[in-house]
């Protein structure tokens, strides 16, 4: 018997296709990909949304936090949401997509992008970490709060880790936080958070 090979889509179809209002899905190489977060992968989510917000507001940066969105690496099908994307007001108004779509195309656009790790973990490190540094998104934060990513990243034994990627000279450099560690971000310096402080919203 011969199965057809599902159609691969280019990033236009996947915007003419995203349903309004239902559910949330990303484009992976012209493939369609269904976000089924948990609860506690929201709760960790909201947390870091709301921490993020008060130090917007604290120091009154001309950055903000949309609710809806897309990213959108070069070169290839591709579509993400970040689960927390930081955007700064002056410089978003020169993506051609965003104000149709919500698309964001620059990685100068982007302050910092964050993932909360779920099971497909390989996105998260392998995928979105490739196509955010060639974006050239400054810094990307993976929030792995039940220790599930590889242990080439995460350490073995695999443990609950913060990993802060920063862009050096067009390459990330990674610097990662467990336990009572104090993050340390370079956009966020004064963020006085904790490592255990994150992974503890989702219980």
């Amino acid at each position: 018997m011969i199965q057809s090979v599902p159609k691969l889509l280019t990033f236009e179809e996947f915007l003419e296709w995203y349903p309004d209002g239902r559910g949330r899905y990303e484009l992976h190489e012209g493939v369609i990909v269904e976000m089924n977060p948990t609860g506690d992968h929201e709760e960790v989510a909201a947390f870091l949304n709301r921490k993020l917000n008060v130090e917007l507001d604290r120091k009154s940066l001309r950055y903000f936090i949309p609710r809806t969105y897309l990213v959108k690496p070069p070169s290839i099908p591709s579509g993400y949401q970040p689960d927390v994307l930081v955007l700064d007001k002056d410089t978003v108004q020169d993506e051609p997509l965003w104000k149709k779509s919500s698309t964001i195309s620059q990685g100068k656009s982007v302050k910092l992008a964050v993932e909360v790790v779920s099971t497909n973990w390989r996105d998260d490190y392998l995928t979105k970490a490739r196509d955010y540094e060639e974006m050239g998104i400054p810094e990307y934060w993976i929030v792995d709060y039940l220790g599930l990513g590889g242990r080439r990243f995460i350490g073995n034994p695999k443990q609950p880790t913060f990993s802060i990627y920063q862009l050096v000279e067009g390459e990330y450099q990674v610097s990662q936080f467990r336990g009572d560690n104090r993050i340390e971000s370079p956009t966020f310096p004064d963020l006085n958070l904790t490592a255990q402080q994150i992974f503890r919203a989702g219980e």
